[in-house]
Formats: structure tokens, sequence, C-alpha cells
């Protein structure tokens, strides 16, 4: 007897863990995937293309609201888990909801997930979403290229389109963002890696991709998304901490896997937070991991013209899924507003729209600045018009690529640049030439 299979998803980890574990397991039938998080991907289709011959009609997505009644309607017989950056109480309370309709609760572990190259990887993921990820895989990408070896990038999957068609994704130039229809989200990873001369990889079929840049590459660099776990075994594992909210180091699904199996920490953001903080998520990760080693790590912040922002009523724009299921209240952008003067810092809720204004709903944690939400044509449309609406002197844009280039706003603009800055000794260059010396 098949085992009736359920996943629960947000279009990434989802899909991963049915294509190397589920896809060709006669002994399971996944019947369904649900979707939460993203917007519009629910009441579609895993394809056909992807799913193997198990599956020739493919897998229906239903939104994740539909849980407890498919789990009765299909008869189903597990729920597995499968996205990212949940604080405990939510993880068990879906976990109730499933025991309660009848079926059993799983989540899966690395050795049934994870994925061997016949290259070295190197990995950077975090404990929660918006710790600096970016930039510290950023910086590994350069101190690798100055040692000598030809780096390729893998991203965690953002999978929002056509998913038969990003199946396998190379991105060499920016105009292979304009190729693959791009969100804002994932612009934002893939273009500071291309600026930086880095080949990058994503898409939907994780193997798929893996293979084919182990063709171009001495060495995978895997750069994560949210707090999830690494999709590939990885031979060294970087974990970026966040000192803005000690204790989520450990109290975050899967955040708390990275910190057990970490073998380098980087508490970020340190020259912004608070020393007791620092302090606190020191010992959080000494105590759940004693061997790796523990570096700490700046953002400085750079603007084009500081001057400018000195006594304007500004708008904020942040990166999206930082303020939204990484719960923080701001971001970069803040930071400079209020490091260089700005009169005040105007509140974006009254003046959103559409998807924009639901996403405040949603996430009311977030503070007085805007989410730079953009998950397909029309959100990027509401964005573009919940910045105009603004009765604002300036716009301060805190995301990692210029939204500038891909919005027509109406203001006068200042971009936040943010790079890693390694405090102290060592320094990621000098574990890096230590393990691969």
């Amino acid at each position: 007897m098949t085992v009736r299979t359920l996943i629960m998803g947000a279009a990434g980890r989802d899909f991963h863990n049915f294509n190397v574990f589920f896809r060709e397991n006669p002994d399971y039938e996944v019947v369904a995937f649900t979707a939460t998080q993203i917007p519009n991907i629910e009441g579609r289709q895993y394809p056909p293309q992807l799913s193997g011959d198990l599956y020739p009609d493919g897998v229906p997505i239903y939104p994740e609201t539909e849980l407890g009644d498919l789990i009765v309607e299909e008869n189903i017989h597990q729920v597995i888990m499968a996205y990212s950056d949940l604080p405990y109480d939510y993880v068990m309370h879906k976990a109730s909801e499933v025991l309660a309709a009848g079926a059993d609760f799983r989540m899966m572990g690395l050795n049934t997930t994870q994925i061997k190259s016949t290259k070295p990887v190197v990995s950077v993921c975090a404990v929660r979403t918006g710790c600096g990820k970016s930039q510290t895989t950023r910086r590994v990408a350069q101190i690798l290229i100055a040692m000598g070896y030809q780096v390729a990038v893998i991203r965690h999957p953002m999978p929002y389109g056509d998913l038969a068609k990003q199946a396998v994704q190379r991105y060499a130039e920016l105009a292979d963002l304009d190729k693959h229809e791009c969100t804002i989200e994932e612009r934002e990873e893939y273009e500071p890696h291309i600026v930086n001369d880095v080949i990058v990889y994503a898409g939907v079929d994780y193997e798929a991709i893996l293979r084919q840049a182990e063709e171009e590459a001495d060495i995978i660099l895997w750069d994560g998304g949210n707090n999830d776990t690494p999709f590939y075994v990885s031979d060294f594992h970087i974990v970026v901490a966040d000192p803005h909210r000690p204790g989520h180091e450990i109290a975050y699904y899967p955040g708390e896997v990275n910190t057990r199996t970490a073998d380098v920490f980087v508490i970020n953001k340190v020259d912004t937070a608070a020393p007791e903080d620092i302090l606190t998520v020191h010992k959080n990760l000494r105590a759940l991991n004693p061997t790796a080693k523990i570096l700490e790590g700046a953002s400085p912040l750079f603007v084009d013209d500081p001057d400018q922002i000195r006594g304007k009523r500004v708008l904020v724009v942040e990166d999206g899924p930082t303020l939204t299921h990484g719960d923080m209240a701001y971001g970069a952008g803040w930071v400079a507003a209020q490091r260089y003067g700005a009169a005040e810092i105007v509140d974006p809720r009254p003046y959103a729209v559409g998807s924009i204004q639901t996403t405040y709903e949603k996430y009311p944690t977030t503070g007085k600045v805007l989410p730079a939400m953009g998950y397909g044509d029309l959100q990027m449309q509401e964005l573009e018009q919940t910045i105009n609406n603004a009765e604002v002197d300036m716009v301060i844009i805190g995301t990692p690529i210029d939204l500038g280039s891909l919005l027509k706003i109406n203001k006068p603009t200042q971009r936040v640049r943010y790079e890693l800055q390694v405090i102290g000794k060592p320094t990621l260059e000098d574990l890096l030439k230590e393990h691969f010396k």
C-alpha cells in the first residue's frame, strides 16, 4: 500500500523534497502540494515535465487554508512540512491541525533531502531571513575567486512563474534577468553576483542544476534562502546570525538545524546592535554548537550623497522578505535615514494599494517602512503606485538592487548599499584558505 502524501510548502523546499525523495519512489503517492507565504502560486500545478513517470498528469497545488479538508477528502496518510522561517509555536499549531485531521506529521532531515556534489560545496545559510546571507555569500565568492577557483553560485529556489521553463536557469549577464522574467526578489539575489562576474544558477530541479554547474566550477557556493538548510551536502557550512533578533537562533524552524550543523558562525550587524544582544547570541550559538568558530561582522552602509537626506521627509523601501516572514520592522534604509538626519520617516501604510496593503495586514509587525514586494508584474505596479502616492521629499532604497531601474519613481531617490566586513581575527579568508589549503 502506497503512503498517500501531501507536501506543505512555499515553492521551494517542497518541490526539492519531492524531486529528490518522492518523484521516483513507488512506496509513496504525492497527492498534492499546499502553498503559503508566496502570492499567486496556489491553484497551479507542479508540471508533468518535472513530475516523472509516476505522475504523468503532474501534481496539483492548493492553498494551505484547505489543508484540513484535503487530508480528510483525499485520505492523506502523512503531511510533510517543507518550508522555512517558522516560529516553533506555528510549526506545532500546524502539526496539531494535521494530527487532528488524522494524518501523520513529518519533517525531513538532511540524509533524505541533500544531494552529494562531485565538487567541494561551501554553503551560506542563516538562522533567520534577513541576517545578511547575501553579502556574506558575495564576500565568500570574492575570496574563493581570489584564491584561483572558478565558482558557481547556486541560489535557493524562487520559482514563481512557469515551473517547467524554470527547471534549470543560468545567469551570466544582466540580460539573463529579463530573459528569465525575474521578479524583484530574484533580481535582488542574482544581480549583485552577476555584476561581480559570478555565474548564478537557480530554478526547480536542483540535481539537474548541480550537474550542469559542476561542469564549469571548481567549487559550488550554495546561497541559501530564508533560514532553510542546504540542498547539497556541505563541506564548509557558514551560518549567519542577527543580534537585532537575539534568541531567534534557537526558536525558529529550521534555523536551529543550521545552528547545530555550522562550521562557522558570522554574527552580523554588530556595528548597530546592542552589546548585551550580541552576547546573548554568542551564548546561544555556543550552547548548541560548541565546536564551530564564531566571527563577528558589520554591515557598513554606503549612500551616494548622504547630505541630500538631511532634513528631508523620506519614504524608506526595504527588502521584502526581511520585513515579512523575517519579522523585522526595519532594515538598512531605515538605519541610513536615521544616521544621515532625515527630518521624518513617513509611514507608507496610508498610501499602500492592492497587494501591498494586504501585505501589511498579513505581517502587522512591519514598521514604518515599505517592503519591496514584487512577485509579478501586477505587484510591481502596485509597489510603484504606493511609492508615487507617498507625500515625501525623497525615497531611500534599502534593497539589494536599485529599484529605480525597474520602477518609474516620481521623486528623488538615494540608494543604500551594504557589504559584509568581518571584524578581528580569524577572518573568513583565513578560514577558507585553511580549509582549502
